[in-house]
């Protein structure tokens, strides 16, 4: 099934959603990174996007090679390193990519005024969820498909990610097309390219995210152990 075409014509159900992503997880698990990018593209069209927390722009980079301006959706949450900020412009003046970027309901001030001062540290996940679900849901309405960065070597909790699967809290079908690659793929991706890179992951950081919640790795440690390091959380929310 091919769902190509504009965003406001028929679109298909739920249910042929997560058959048609249950199958191309099947067929393309042994796939290139650039064939399962090349499916997605082919089959839902303007209704596919990628998001990028602008840590690195491989999918992007990607995504930009088999489908010129692709969407590639960010989340401002106004907890960003400036780095993170500079990385998105760096990517939408540089790649063939259309940037959007998702704003929170609130801005910080607002949810402070509302939740209280850093809320980040005394309710993590509602922080998340006000500020990442929520505006993501929200933004990836227009979409059948969105393709993600993941990779099965991260961390346990996404040890089994699929190459393609069904994202059935957004009924969407949710595409990971470097989920099989290691540190050392995406290393050599980023030098044979000359792929933009968030400069923090030079400067100690394995994994970027919101800046009070981030932390330098240590040696030893799994890339996502500067997340939340201390809350005993491990995911934003965006991918469970």
């Amino acid at each position: 099934m091919t769902v190509t075409g504009e965003r406001d014509t028929l679109r298909p159900t739920a249910d042929e959603l997560q058959r048609l992503a249950e199958k191309a997880g099947r067929e393309l698990e042994d796939a290139p990174a650039s064939e399962i990018l090349r499916w997605a593209a082919e089959t839902f069209g303007p209704r596919f996007c990628v998001t990028s927390s602008m840590e690195d722009a491989v999918v992007a980079h990607l995504a930009s090679r088999v489908m010129p301006g692709v969407d590639v959706v960010f989340l401002d949450t106004g907890y960003h390193f400036p780095e993170t900020i500079g990385t998105r412009d760096a990517v939408a003046a540089v790649m063939d990519v259309n940037v959007i970027t998702l704003t929170p309901r609130q801005t910080v001030a607002e949810q402070d005024a509302e939740y209280g001062p850093r809320l980040h540290d005394r309710d993590p996940d509602l922080c998340c969820a006000l500020r990442k679900v929520k505006p993501l849901e929200e933004g990836l309405k227009a979409y059948d498909a969105w393709a993600t960065g993941l990779r099965r070597d991260e961390s346990p909790t996404r040890a089994n990610t699929p190459v393609v699967g069904w994202d059935a809290k957004r009924g969407k079908v949710k595409v990971s097309p470097i989920a099989r690659w290691t540190q050392e793929d995406v290393d050599a991706y980023i030098a044979e390219h000359g792929v933009l890179t968030n400069p923090l992951l030079m400067d100690g950081y394995a994994s970027v995210g919101c800046a009070p919640c981030t932390r330098r790795v240590l040696e030893g440690e799994d890339a996502r152990a500067g997340r939340w390091a201390g809350r005993g959380k491990t995911e934003c929310g965006l991918h469970l």
